[in-house]
């Protein structure tokens, strides 16, 4: 398996010197970098400088400093979101190392998400601990349901972590939080208009008096849109959106040990998408609903107990469409610290339930996890095992180990495997196309990697391999399936295999007055049965950044890049490699008043991430936003 990892590294190296000039200057810098001041090194591993003390949740279900944290995990503030120039989820988290998007259309269209080249479905999804997913079609989130404006804080997870969400996380997890209260009030209000008719109004309030802490946020946004469908025969109007979102915390400290916190979000979008000649449209809508209970029984010994349910309802108009998931969970987390050692304990129940006609189905999983993790001196430890009985497939058991060692005072080498499995989605195996017969899709992964981190400046390495057997494909042949005969030849069938496996370097440095940051990604996402690459993801992307202050202006600029892909998965149809730069910009007019701007696409590249889909060419934002500052 090391050797594996070794030739794969190797191979990614070699791979650096056929990148396109453009995609050989951004690699250039990243190695160049090594040489810059003081021996530190250019790339980052999230959008903004780490700070030495700041805490993540996603990398053990329980709150640790990032220093601890063995996996690969990226961070996103709301400043960086702000900053970013995104217009939805999706391109923000394309930003990130080790993710790659490709979309239907606009921003408010089918979109896909690639952790680490795995399928969206085998990233595991949660909204304020909230879990979120779709049991139609593939499976997987909705992430253009999942509203950008609303989004305070994003932690990336890679890396399986069945061992302590259960099914879906094969790639990782990615946990959204929204905003929470902080003493004082903080009121705000933004709007701001753009290219392709685009606008966007805001308004919300936070604070915490006495026992109590709340925030509240809502935004209307929506724009003319272009005309995203390509392909000959469709419609040739613009396929706008408009969509409304709500977010909402109220939490209560009841007393110093007892806190109670309730958590909202939802969303509504209405999208074109004209794949015929009719004015085809998408209404979508998403909400999530948590109720969490936080008790510190002493200083050694605390838990978590959360109800959550979350709805995902898609439908199409004309074309008579309608699907609806319902998923809730219950979960009961338990942590004893005691000197060195932590240990955890879980029960975690979850029931997902899809109406979507024919189809009325529901299934639940129940679940144990465990975890022990040790830090000392130069050591660091975490173990996870996970026992899971699914109403459905019966009984599966997940692990992972990972092992930490600080060689040098700012330098850590880690080295970590795990297992993960998904249960096929209610979809695959009930619908016309179905076979309830599937299978669920395992996987083993073994990753090795290097940290530095010093002065808030940051490097990381990570080579990794990850095999998905039974991997559920739909194949195309004479029907009908085993769970009905539809108009498409071909069903859902798991006996594909697939390998995903890379290596990411990515980083932070400050220079002088100029905050660099990147990432460089080398992958081979490949489908084992047939030897070719999987559709719709490069074997190479990187993206590098850099901010700086001038007088009392913020400025930015970011260049994105990407190779050649395939849209099928003959590897017949090639999508071209694409180079995109983006600035940003922004500035305080008066104490309580900021102006910012952005342009997306400065050299209004045409590109496609989806065959038969256009994507936005050039495009300029504008807005002013007001929140006193106290």
């Amino acid at each position: 398996m090391l050797n594996s990892l070794s030739r794969a590294s190797t191979s990614a190296a070699g791979a650096c010197l056929r990148l396109r000039p453009s995609a050989f200057a951004v690699a250039a810098l990243l190695a160049g970098a090594v040489h810059a001041q003081d021996g530190a090194v250019l790339v980052a591993q999230n959008l903004h400088a780490p700070a030495l003390n700041e805490m993540v949740v996603t990398a053990t279900r329980t709150a640790q400093p990032l220093t601890d944290v063995l996996a690969d995990v990226s961070i996103v503030d709301r400043q960086t979101i702000e900053q970013s120039g995104a217009t939805g989820l999706a391109d923000v988290l394309a930003r990130l190392p080790g993710i790659e998007i490709s979309r239907n259309g606009g921003p408010a269209t089918t979109s896909s998400v690639f952790l680490r080249g795995a399928e969206t479905r085998f990233t595991a999804v949660y909204v304020d601990g909230v879990r979120v997913d779709s049991q139609s079609g593939s499976g997987g989130a909705t992430w253009e349901a999942i509203p950008l404006s609303q989004i305070d804080r994003i932690e990336v997870l890679c890396g399986p972590a069945a061992a302590i969400y259960g099914s879906d996380a094969v790639a990782g997890v990615i946990q959204i939080f929204t905003k929470k209260g902080e003493a004082g009030v903080a009121p705000y209000v933004g709007v701001g208009v753009g290219s392709h008719r685009t606008w966007r109004a805001e308004a919300g309030v936070s604070g915490a008096s006495g026992t109590v802490d709340y925030a509240l946020g809502a935004t209307r946004e929506g724009s003319r849109g272009f005309d995203a469908t390509t392909k000959a025969g469709s419609n040739p109007d613009r396929d706008g959106y408009h969509q409304s979102s709500v977010s909402g915390r109220l939490g209560w400290q009841l007393n110093a040990a007892h806190r109670l916190e309730g958590t909202l979000l939802h969303n509504e979008s209405n999208s074109g998408y004209d794949t015929s000649a009719a004015d085809d449209r998408s209404l979508h809508r998403l909400q999530a609903l948590g109720l969490h209970w936080d008790a510190q029984w002493s200083s050694q010994y605390k838990t978590r107990l959360s109800v959550t349910e979350s709805k995902d309802r898609y439908q199409t108009t004309p074309s008579p469409y309608l699907t609806d998931t319902r998923l809730r969970n219950y979960l009961l987390h338990n942590e004893w610290r005691l000197g060195v050692h932590q240990f955890t304990a879980a029960l975690e129940r979850r029931e997902d339930h899809l109406e979507n006609a024919p189809i009325d189905r529901s299934r639940s999983q129940n679940a144990l996890a465990l975890g022990y993790g040790l830090h000392q001196g130069a050591h660091t430890l975490q173990l996870n095992a996970r026992h899971d009985r699914d109403s459905e497939f019966g009984n599966k058991s997940t692990g992972s180990a990972a092992y930490g060692y600080q060689f040098a005072p700012q330098w850590r080498a880690t080295a970590s495997m795990g297992t993960a499995f998904r249960v096929p989605s209610l979809y695959q195996r009930f619908s016309m196309y179905g076979d309830d017969s599937l299978k669920p899709e395992t996987s083993r992964n073994v990753e090795l990697g290097v940290k530095w981190l010093r002065d808030g400046s940051s490097f990381s390495a990570t080579a990794y391999r990850n095999d998905v057997r039974n991997l559920v494909t739909y194949v195309s042949g004479p029907g009908p399936c085993p769970g009905g005969s539809g108009p498409y030849p071909g069903c859902y069938s798991s006996v594909g295999k697939a390998r995903y496996q890379g290596l990411t370097l990515a980083g932070a440095h400050q220079l002088g007055s100029v905050r660099l940051r990147g990432s460089l990604d080398f992958q081979n996402p490949e489908n084992l049965d047939t030897g070719k690459q999987l559709a719709r993801r490069a074997k190479r992307h990187a993206t590098l950044g850099a901010d700086t202050r001038l007088g009392q202006w913020t400025l930015g600029a970011e260049a994105q890049l990407s190779g050649r892909r395939f849209d099928d998965a003959a590897n017949k149809n090639v999508l071209g490699g694409y180079t995109l730069v983006n600035l940003h910009a922004s500035t305080r007019v008066a104490r309580d008043w900021q102006v910012f701007a952005r342009v997306d696409n400065l050299a209004d590249k045409q590109y496609e991430v989806a065959r038969t889909y256009a994507t936005p060419g050039r495009s300029v934002f504008v807005g002013l936003k007001w929140a006193p500052q106290y």
